[in-house]
């Protein structure tokens, strides 16, 4: 089976799920996106990582890298190899002292271990074939356009520490003072500082 290398382009809330993100995944060498829905754990989780912040105590994917590292064994990459019914499924390879393993995942939790790792994200060709999309806009995009995105650094998504804090603002704004107290406390319970 041919694995095609992708990039995360972004990850913003779904409009369709509440309470879910959409992480957006594009072909490093193409113009193919696939969009995958995942919870606000696993964004969270993969949106600090992206944005080199740490929390106070390790999350689980932290944790999780942890263990990978004390036991010297290494995530080599992650692979989306599967979509059945309409859910995605994902293979971790890890290295072993004499072998490579493959290990069952979710796709949001593979990604999320994959940036901490900095190992490379593929996606089965079959897959994108069937998930994938190319928005008209980028199907009639030029040579020079593609290579100015590729050298661009990945699009800025927002967090839920984000999201509270511009809530917080338009609270303040609005006078409504005590979502505003409910807000401070939300983002408090976070225990993330800038």
């Amino acid at each position: 089976m041919e694995k095609v290398q992708v990039d995360i382009l972004g990850l913003s809330t779904s409009p369709s799920s509440a309470g879910a993100y959409a992480l957006i995944l594009k072909e490093s060498n193409g113009k193919r996106k696939l969009p995958i829905i995942i919870g606000a754990f696993e964004a969270q989780s993969i949106a600090l990582e992206l944005e080199g912040m740490r929390p106070p105590r390790p999350l689980t994917h932290d944790l999780l890298k942890n263990v990978i590292d004390t036991f010297a064994v290494s995530l080599n990459e992650v692979c989306i190899s599967e979509l059945r019914d309409g859910t995605f499924y994902a293979k971790l390879f890890v290295e072993g002292v004499s072998e490579t393993k493959e290990i069952d995942s979710r796709p949001s939790d593979a990604i999320a271990l994959a940036v901490r790792f900095g190992a490379p994200i593929y996606v089965e060709e079959e897959v994108l074939q069937e998930a994938g999309i190319v928005s008209e806009d980028e199907e009639e995009e030029t040579e020079e356009e593609t290579k100015k995105q590729a050298e661009a650094p990945v699009k800025q998504f927002t967090t839920k520490l984000e999201q509270l804090q511009s809530a917080l603002k338009e609270a303040v704004e609005k006078e409504d003072y005590e979502k505003a107290a409910q807000l401070r406390d939300d983002i408090r319970k976070l225990g993330i500082t800038d």
